[in-house]
């Protein structure tokens, strides 16, 4: 059954000043990312790469994160959440800054893997921290608020990283930009008041804990998601720029613009109505975009799809992620944080490798049908979910 908010009293406050802090902290460190997202695909061509070795510089940075997010999860219950964000604040902000300085595919490759770690702890870390923060009868209402704070990123970092790096600025320089955001961050989170953890009892003969069951569902459902993250990100810089489109900086605009507008609405959406009135009207959206995508005959096209699946994904993402924390108990929300960014970091670099491999055999519209294909297997186990839980209800009757 989805679940409903309940509305009995006053409702409780949002924005405190800690939430306010990691709301300014989350912009700025996604700031810095978006301005090398799709400025990381072009500094690999200028170094001699190809569509293969950009996917694979892009992916590595994604299953870095992978790897360490079930580590990041641990430590945010053992350690504390201001020890593991600041740790993973300043991994990111010493990788970045050392990106300029390279002139190897190889080294980069190896600093991507080192920023990976990083963002792993970080983005855990301030998931967890503002679900804290957040009362739980607003959890998607603030989740979608917090999220804004990455869409503001996502509006200016990416047209802004993409129109330095064609001016006159090195990429030297433009990288020890993105490091200098990172350190803001840092600044403003170490002024943060984190919530103690009660240390838990250590267990005996324990498996290796590397998930939280209760979210993986919408963990494997946004995985399929965001595999088309992965082509955009990687590729859709160079895909316009071959077939000779314009407004690739208008794209990543109108698409923050279109995740922005569905942040303020979708959270709450999900409060009062569940997973089913977010889900496949946004992966419906999703779905559109990314045939438009592979068709793309002109800038048009290009900016009705960014439009499309701005409003796909940011429907859609804030309630996957509070579903996945919604069931797990209070000391297991860093980890069930943990294991919905995994699957969200494992989606976007198998989707960076898979499309790398497509894109260099095929051409770049095959990488935007492939992405298709992957939202419609997310709609199908979907509906296999509701399926099953609509079997154990009739069982249990």
């Amino acid at each position: 059954m989805d679940k409903q908010m309940i509305n009995e009293g006053p409702k409780e406050k949002i924005w405190t000043k800690d939430f306010v802090l990691i709301v300014f902290a989350n912009f700025f460190i996604f700031l810095g990312f978006q301005m090398t997202l799709p400025t990381i695909p072009l500094f690999v061509e200028q170094l001699g790469g190809n569509d293969q070795l950009i996917g694979v510089v892009v992916g590595i940075f994604t299953f870095s994160a992978l790897l360490l997010r079930p580590i990041a999860g641990h430590a945010l219950e053992t350690k504390g959440r201001g020890f593991v964000y600041l740790i993973g604040l300043s991994i990111f902000v010493l990788s970045v800054g050392s990106f300029g300085f390279l002139t190897s595919i190889a080294l980069l490759f190896v600093m991507r893997v080192v920023q990976g770690v990083g963002w792993g702890f970080s983005t855990t870390a301030s998931g967890t921290i503002a679900t804290d923060l957040i009362p739980p009868a607003r959890r998607g209402e603030g989740m979608g608020y917090y999220g804004l704070s990455g869409n503001l990123a996502l509006a200016f970092g990416p047209a802004l990283g993409l129109s330095l790096t064609n001016g006159s600025l090195s990429f030297q320089f433009f990288f020890l930009i993105c490091a200098g955001l990172g350190l803001i961050a840092f600044l403003l989170s170490s002024r943060i008041s984190y919530k103690k953890v009660e240390p838990q009892p250590k267990k005996t003969n324990a498996k290796l804990d590397l998930y939280e069951k209760s979210a993986l569902r919408p963990s494997m459902l946004m995985f399929f998601l965001t595999v088309t993250f992965g082509g955009i990100a990687s590729f859709l810089p160079l895909y316009t720029a071959k077939e000779h489109i314009g407004g690739i900086q208008w794209y990543f605009l109108l698409y923050a613009i279109a995740l922005m507008v569905t942040r303020t609405f979708a959270g709450q959406l999900y409060d009062r109505k569940g997973h089913r009135a977010v889900y496949i009207p946004g992966t419906m959206l999703i779905l559109a975009a990314m045939l438009l995508l592979a068709w793309l005959p002109n800038s048009a096209i290009l900016y009705i799809a960014a439009c499309l699946y701005g409003l796909g994904f940011g429907t859609v993402q804030p309630a996957l992620q509070a579903w996945s924390i919604e069931k797990a108990p209070l000391n297991r929300r860093g980890m069930a944080n943990a294991t919905f960014f995994s699957f969200f970091d494992l989606g976007i670099g198998t989707g960076a490798i898979v499309f790398g491999q497509i894109g260099y055999l095929f051409s770049y519209s095959s990488i935007y049908l492939a992405a298709a294909i992957s939202v419609f297997i997310s709609m199908l186990l979907y509906f296999f979910f509701l399926y099953k839980d609509r079997l154990s209800v009739t069982e249990e009757g």
